[in-house]
């Protein structure tokens, strides 16, 4: 157990980074899309629901481009490095966070706007008062992008690099050692990750039945 605990411990840091990051993102970019009008909002709404299927090794390719050394970025030093699978595991999350807290959002809005906007509420005094009353929703958004992140090896794979004790995560781990042919570690991270996920997954689902 010892040996790939390091492993685990990274993950969930890099997955709970990535997740948080990708809340700071994507819930204000869903109020804005729920609450404010402006010309083109209809199409930045279908454009962060087809960002829900963002292919992850089309993510880390193009980071890779971007924080390389020829790269417009390269000048950060963060290709190989924790950060940048932070940055990559986020980029996939923030639409599947925006996606839904939009949602939840928008029909609070519809429902709690215009009697918040008669008490003299502006928009953004309302904020809080819909964040509070999609409270589950959100915590079931941020869940559902910490499942994504703590999945993700595409992304992180490319970025990363996989260098043992430093990027390596479970995901990366499970491929490498299945290769290797040491189907015992392999299985026994495989274990960890499943929980993890039907551990999140439960969640997610015990929030849903609680709004009921």
């Amino acid at each position: 157990m010892e040996s790939f605990l390091p492993t685990v411990g990274l993950s969930l840091a890099v997955s709970l980074g990535a997740t948080a990051l990708a809340a700071a993102l994507g819930i204000p970019l869903a109020a804005v899309l729920a609450m404010v009008p402006f010309p083109g909002r209809r199409a930045v709404v279908v454009a962060v629901n087809a960002l829900l299927g963002l292919p992850p090794v089309v993510v880390g390719l193009v980071l890779y481009l971007l924080l390389s050394h020829a790269g417009p970025l390269g000048r950060l030093g963060l290709l190989f490095t924790p950060g940048a699978m932070v940055v990559a595991q986020a980029i996939l999350a923030t639409p599947i966070v925006a996606a839904l807290a939009h949602r939840a959002l928008e029909a609070r809005w519809v429902e709690f706007g215009r009697t918040l906007q008669s008490c003299g509420a502006s928009r953004l005094q309302a904020l809080p008062h819909l964040l509070a009353l999609s409270r589950r929703t959100l915590t079931t958004a941020v869940l559902a992008g910490f499942g994504r992140t703590v999945s993700e090896v595409g992304a992180v794979l490319i970025v990363g690099g996989n260098i043992a004790g430093y990027t390596r995560v479970m995901t990366t781990t499970i491929v490498l050692e299945t290769s290797k042919g040491n189907l015992e570690l392999a299985l026994a991270l495989g274990c960890v990750l499943i929980g993890i996920s039907v551990t999140v997954s439960a969640t997610v689902l015990a929030l849903g039945e609680g709004k009921r």
